[in-house]
């Protein structure tokens, strides 16, 4: 290669690598780089043994920089592509669409309103995400409404209320004001009697299979021309738990002729025999079904707007009816696909996920095989990330697609400034050194934070490598950190060579740990256990801790067992 190709090769790598750095507010990447760059320079490729050598070099030089310097310095060789850059950083900031009349309310007032069956999955994250990130956008207001009135089919878990507001936390909110749908039976009796003496509703006894022909025939229940008094009497009766589960229920007046069988005539309240799980609430008889409260309440809370599945349409056609009864205005809905997420063999479904709890097939809800925010956040990604990557997905009416790439993506830029780097051997083979080489490796604890300082790693008289890392016979390696190596007569002897070796591409470069002084690791990961050995500092680490082990990825330290193992959970390539 000559020179002028050479100097040719560095400008084009400097760039695209301060456009990688910058775009990504990280260091560099070599992989990153090559792709953009040989795409634009085809005359590069029939040079394709060397060009790696001399990007890494640059990329180097350009990790060294500040996030500032770097920005200025592209600004010089590249104004264009910083101006490309930029803009489309102003583009991504806005990444949700304009709410539907917008500007015709005061303030934007949104809900989340789970069921507390169970701490949140991913799927449960995007909604919460969503809100929270159109509040921040419109200075708007939102809640967190508990809907918790099936004490049965969908029974709450008492120690799911407070496990989802941790959650949302997790994701970067807090709720302006918090409701439990449990403590405000007496508000849906009330406008249920309201609903009864506006000629809305009736007490019905039919069974359900008689009822359900009567419906689909478009026939009107025999029930349905009671008289208000007799209705009123029966609906008081039923607060009062005179009748048995399936034995009353009181239905809201529709279109008994309505094109869609599912809007005639459905039901207001029914009768659970199950008492709630929440003492304050376990005297109750007399349910609302969600239709009901939910219409009642985005109401009288003054929600603005509503995001749901696109699969509750008919919700929003039941809550009409009411509405139209009062006089209500009715609020602007977004309905929305269902989020698809990779990465996961378990069902995103908290009856699924607790089914395996209490198989003892997952170990919790933060169990690193569960999708679920607890485990997610055990596992060392931020909130953040994930309220970024599903604000992203916008709020289509398709299905969407949830990579976890994108989410780790996101992650990786957030905390890969702060991480220290570490070493971690998965499953060791020792193998001896000789020839003198030195007695510890002192590596940066962070590549681009000299200020950090070291890690002090002793070479002892042997160490462990990864089975896939073992050199053949005769072959140079670089144990990072140490010096080069080459494995002659069972052992690693120590050459002395230059990383000038490393550079021009020789001489692959290997993590290590010391044979001796390492300390037991077991790394928690979506696949199950890996059990291996990490640097001697590691076990000087904390809980919360997060690392990089080079070459394996980010993980957080959960605990420092009492004989000095150490408990890691993976997080992310």
């Amino acid at each position: 290669m000559d020179d002028e190709l050479r100097t040719r090769i560095e400008r084009e790598a400097e760039k695209h690598a301060l456009l990688n750095a910058v775009k990504h507010e990280s260091e560099a990447n070599v992989g990153a780089v090559m792709g953009p760059l040989m795409g634009d320079n085809p005359d590069f490729r029939e040079h394709a043994d060397a060009v790696p050598g001399v990007v890494g070099g640059v990329v180097s030089r350009v990790n060294d920089l500040g996030n500032d310097e770097r920005r200025a310095r592209l600004e010089e060789l590249a104004p264009e592509e910083l101006a490309e850059l930029e803009a489309d950083e102003e583009e991504d900031e806005q990444v949700l669409p304009e709410l539907p009349r917008a500007e015709e309310f005061d303030q934007i007032r949104m809900r989340c309103a789970p069921n507390p069956n169970g701490p949140w999955h991913l799927g449960h994250g995007r909604m919460p995400a969503v809100i929270g990130t159109y509040k921040e956008l419109y200075d708007g207001w939102f809640c967190v409404r508990f809907d918790d009135t099936d004490p049965e089919t969908k029974r709450p878990d008492l120690e799911a209320y407070d496990a989802i507001l941790e959650d949302l936390e997790y994701l970067g909110f807090e709720a302006d004001e918090v409701y439990k749908a449990s403590d405000r039976l007496e508000i849906y009796y009330d406008h249920a009697r309201e609903l009864i003496q506006e000629g809305g509703a009736y007490t019905c006894s039919c069974a359900g299979e008689d009822f359900s022909e009567l419906k689909n025939a478009g026939e009107p229940c025999p029930h349905r021309g009671k008289s208000i008094e007799t209705i009123h009497d029966e609906f008081e009766d039923m607060i009062a738990g005179v009748y048995d589960s399936g034995e009353m229920v009181l239905r809201v007046k529709t279109d008994i002729e309505h094109k869609n069988p599912a809007l005639r005539d459905f039901v207001a309240f029914r009768m659970v025999d199950t008492p709630h799980p929440r003492e304050e609430a376990s005297e109750y008889r007399c349910w609302p079904m969600l239709d009901f409260q939910s219409g009642i309440d985005d109401h009288l809370i003054g929600i603005t707007h509503i995001i749901r599945g696109i699969d509750l349409q008919d919700s929003a056609k039941r809550q009409r009816f009411v509405y139209e009864y009062f006089g209500w205005e009715y609020p602007e809905v977004i309905h929305w696909g269902h989020v698809q997420v990779d990465a996961y063999d378990v069902k995103m479904s908290t009856s699924t996920l607790s089914e395996l709890i209490d198989a003892g097939e997952l170990d919790g809800w933060d169990d690193p095989r569960a999708p679920t925010l607890q485990s997610l956040r055990r596992r060392g990604i931020r909130g953040e990330a994930i309220t970024d990557a599903m604000a992203e997905l916008g709020t289509s009416t398709s299905d969407v697609d949830l990579a976890m790439s994108a989410v780790y993506a996101k992650n990786r830029d957030l905390i890969d400034e702060e991480t220290d780097r570490r070493f971690f051997v998965r499953e060791g083979v020792e193998i001896g050194l000789a020839g003198s080489p030195p007695e510890a490796a002192t590596p940066q604890l962070h590549p681009n934070h000299e200020d950090r300082g070291v890690r002090h790693i002793p070479a002892g008289k042997a160490v462990l490598l990864e089975g896939d890392d073992l050199p053949q016979r005769e072959e140079r390696i670089w144990l990072k950190g140490l010096g080069c190596f080459q494995y002659t007569r069972d052992v690693l002897q120590y050459t002395g060579d230059s990383i000038d070796v490393v550079r021009d591409g020789d001489v692959d470069v290997v993590h290590w740990v010391p044979a001796a002084e390492s300390v037991p690791l077991r790394l928690r990961t979506m696949d199950g256990d890996v059990e291996g050995r990490a640097e001697p500092e590691v076990g000087d680490l904390e809980a919360d801790d997060l690392v990089q082990f080079e070459r394996v990825g980010f993980a957080r330290i959960d605990r420092v067992e009492e004989d000095g193992s150490v408990v890691a959970y993976y997080a992310h390539p």
